[in-house]
C-alpha cells in the first residue's frame, strides 16, 4: 500500500468520526506508523498538521449547522468537539475573521477546509478518459475556440490566499462577487438565454497579492456593458478543458472545485511540463436534477517556453 492510501485512510476516519474524540494514537495505528512520523507524514501530503486540520474540519462541519437558530451555539460547540463557547468562538473568529454569532445573524460565504482526496495527486489520467473519485467524475479534453466569447458581468481583486479552493478559511470573496452578479443578472441586456455564466480569474503581475476575478454571463457579440457591470471576452484558442460533475451545485462549486483546479494544476499539467497562459475560466453550465457540471478552461504554453522567455 502506498503511503498516501495509509494517510488516506486516517482522513476518512476523521470526517466520520469529527463530532467524536481523535486520538493521534489512534490515527497512527491505523497507518501502521509511529505518533512521531504518521505526523510529520500528514503534514507532508495533507499540508496541515493533524490537529490543525480537525479543527479546521469540525468548524466547516458546524458552521452548516449554525444556520438552525434553533440550535444553542453553545451546542453546537460541544458537538463538535470544542470545550466551550469561548473556546469555540476564539476558533471561529481565527478561521472566518467573523464570531459565530455574526455569522449567524448575518450569513456570508466562507472559504472552508476540504477534505483532500490524495489520490488526485498521484492519479495520471490520460485525454478523454473519465476519472471517478469520492462523488466527483472528472475529465481532461482539449477545445477550438474559434471565436471569442463575449460575457457581461462584475469583477473584484481576490486575495491570492483564496485559492485554491478548499485549502484556505475566511470570508469568500469570489462567492460574494458572485452573489452581486446573481442580484443584478436580470438587468443584463442581451444575455443568452440558458447561457453559460464565466467566473475569469487574471492573475496578472499580482504585485499587491491579489488577483482579478470576474464573474458574468454569456451575451450577444457586441454587447457593451453600463454602470458597474463590464464586459470581457474568453479569447479564441486552443484550450485543455477540465470537465467535472458534482452530486449537487452547492459541492460542484466548492468541494469539486477545488479538487478539480488542484488535480488540473497541479497534477496534470504540472506532469506533462505544461503552464498556463496567466488565466483560468470557470465555465457553469445550467444544472439539472440529474447532475450539476462545470469546465475549467486554460490555454496550455509548455514549461520550455517560458523558460526561454
Amino acid at each position: 500500500m502506498h503511503a498516501w492510501e495509509q494517510i488516506q485512510k486516517t482522513v476518512d476516519y476523521i470526517e466520520e468520526k469529527v463530532s467524536e474524540e481523535i486520538k493521534i494514537e489512534t490515527l497512527a495505528n491505523m497507518a501502521a506508523l509511529s505518533q512521531f512520523y504518521f505526523q510529520r507524514l500528514f503534514k507532508r501530503l495533507v499540508k496541515r498538521p493533524v490537529n490543525e486540520y480537525i479543527k479546521l474540519r469540525r468548524l466547516a462541519r458546524a458552521s452548516e449547522v449554525l444556520s438552525d437558530k434553533n440550535k444553542r451555539i453553545i451546542d453546537i460547540a460541544l458537538d463538535f468537539g470544542f470545550s466551550s463557547h469561548e473556546t469555540f468562538t476564539r476558533a471561529f473568529k481565527d478561521a472566518y475573521g467573523i464570531t459565530p454569532e455574526e455569522y449567524r445573524s448575518d450569513p456570508v460565504r466562507l472559504n472552508q477546509i476540504s477534505k483532500p482526496e490524495l489520490l488526485l495527486n498521484y492519479k495520471m489520467i490520460d485525454e478523454d478518459v473519465p476519472l471517478i473519485t469520492d462523488s466527483i467524475v472528472l475529465e481532461i479534453t482539449r477545445r477550438k475556440l474559434d471565436v471569442a466569447e463575449t460575457y457581461v458581468g462584475l469583477s473584484a481583486q481576490v486575495p491570492i490566499s483564496q485559492v485554491p479552493v478548499g485549502e484556505t478559511t475566511g470570508i469568500d470573496v469570489p462567492g460574494q462577487l458572485w452573489d452581486s452578479f446573481h442580484s443584478r443578472k436580470a438587468d443584463i441586456p442581451n444575455l443568452l438565454a440558458g447561457g453559460i455564466e464565466l467566473g475569469m480569474s487574471m492573475m496578472g503581475e499580482a504585485a499587491d497579492g491579489t488577483f482579478t476575478y470576474f464573474v458574468g454571463g454569456a451575451v450577444k457579440p457586441n454587447t457593451s456593458a453600463s454602470g458597474e457591470l463590464i464586459t470581457w471576452e474568453l479569447p479564441a484558442g486552443e484550450y485543455v478543458v477540465c470537465c467535472f460533475e458534482a452530486e449537487s451545485f452547492s459541492e460542484l462549486t466548492t468541494y469539486a472545485l477545488g479538487k478539480a483546479m488542484n488535480y488540473l494544476f497541479g497534477t496534470w499539467l504540472a506532469n506533462r511540463d505544461l503552464t498556463t497562459q496567466p488565466f483560468s475560466a470557470e465555465k457553469y453550465y445550467k444544472a439539472t436534477l440529474d447532475v450539476a457540471y462545470m469546465e475549467i478552461w486554460v490555454i496550455p504554453v509548455p514549461m520550455k517556453d517560458v523558460e526561454m522567455s
